[in-house]
């Protein structure tokens, strides 16, 4: 799967956990970019990413995230 791939899912996954009709991706994104962004719809939106890419993360690979960007590397890294 390529990166234009994952963005692609990772952007549906946003849209659905974070309720928004069109989320404009950017590697940059962070929690302080959208509003709906809070603790819980954290841990809702890293369980639709396992499920729909069908990987497990651990804790440490979840905090040692702080932009979107890097959370579709880490994909990349766990599908290559």
């Amino acid at each position: 799967m390529d990166r234009e791939e994952i963005v692609a899912k990772l952007v549906e996954c946003m849209e659905g956990v974070f309720d928004l009709d069109d989320v404009e991706y950017d590697d940059s994104l962070s929690a302080a970019d959208i509003e709906e962004w809070d603790s819980l719809s954290n841990i809702r939106f890293m369980v639709a990413i396992e499920k729909e890419f069908g990987l497990r993360f651990s804790n440490g690979e979840i905090e040692a995230l702080g932009k979107v960007g890097e959370l579709v590397n880490l994909i990349q890294s766990k599908l290559a």
